[in-house]
């Protein structure tokens, strides 16, 4: 019988190739990157168009976000051409379905100058006073937001609890006086005169009015303001807020109380408001 050779030994595999080399990802340079800014216009046309558009934007998120009781509140935005005109929500029309070309143009008496309907004079009172008072703020913002009504009739001030309530820290007043239904110059001014050259005051008993260079400072501030005072609320009703120190508040305060950085944390609600409802940028009321 006969042996099998024993079969000589396989060769060994051959070694794995070299792994291509690695690039570590480059940064993008920076000047790349966008990051949106508060835009610049060509002519005070396109600031006209721009802003009637931001209003009508800032009335509809108003209108999502439950501001609006009955007829009462407003939006206004100074014209950039006519300084002494400001453009202004109509009397009666929802803010769910305002449109920019709805919104109606007056002078600071509260005549309409453009546009076909009616004013709530009373609320305007207000808003001309504040305009007048200060030529540097665009735009106004008061409604009877149900948490700034609520803290307003405590007659207090927001307390710095949160890194947000810090932007309001010694920049906001209280009108500590309730004397009904603004409807003359007189009650105006006196708003105006407790505001002085801060962004925001609380009417006792009454509600929020935030200022701001821009529609969407004046809007995000107001939104900001009202979320600070339902959580001031709520904290006090779980238990005893714990404040943050005067020195921590103020340097907070230089950091986001800004109406460049109220634009800026303004922009995904402009994002999101535009793109849903596209027809709020209608030119021509319907």
């Amino acid at each position: 019988m006969t042996e099998t050779p024993p079969r000589p030994p396989s060769p060994p595999p051959p070694p794995p190739p070299e792994p291509p080399e690695v690039q570590a990802p480059q940064r993008v340079p920076v000047e790349q990157l966008r990051f949106a800014m508060p835009p610049e216009h060509g002519s005070p046309e396109d600031e006209r168009v721009s802003r009637r558009e931001r209003l009508a934007a800032a009335l509809r998120l108003f209108g999502r976000f439950g501001y609006e009781d009955g007829v009462s509140g407003h939006i206004t935005a100074r014209d950039p051409e006519f300084a002494d005109c400001f453009w202004i929500n109509p009397f009666g029309v929802p803010f769910a379905q305002i449109t920019a070309g709805e919104l109606l143009l007056v002078n600071s008496a509260g005549q309409v100058v453009d546009g076909c309907r009616r004013v709530n004079q009373a609320a305007f009172a207000v808003h001309a006073a504040v305009h007048l008072a200060r030529p540097d703020v665009i735009a106004v913002a008061h409604t009877h937001s149900v948490h700034g009504r609520a803290l307003a009739a405590l007659g207090e001030l927001i307390d710095p609890i949160t890194q947000e309530a810090c932007a309001f820290y010694e920049d906001h007043a209280l009108v500590d006086s309730y004397t009904g239904v603004a409807v003359d110059q007189a009650e105006g001014r006196r708003i105006a005169a407790a505001l002085g050259g801060r962004k925001a005051v609380i009417l006792r008993n009454h509600g929020l009015l935030t200022v701001g260079d821009s529609v969407d400072a004046a809007a995000w501030w107001f939104i900001s303001m009202e979320r600070c005072c339902r959580i001031q609320l709520l904290a006090r009703a779980a238990g005893k807020p714990v404040l943050i120190g005067a020195r921590d508040a103020a340097a907070t305060r230089e950091r986001l109380g800004s109406d460049l950085v109220a634009w800026i944390s303004y922009q995904p609600l402009w994002r999101q408001i535009s793109r849903e409802e596209p027809d709020l940028l209608r030119p021509h009321s319907v």
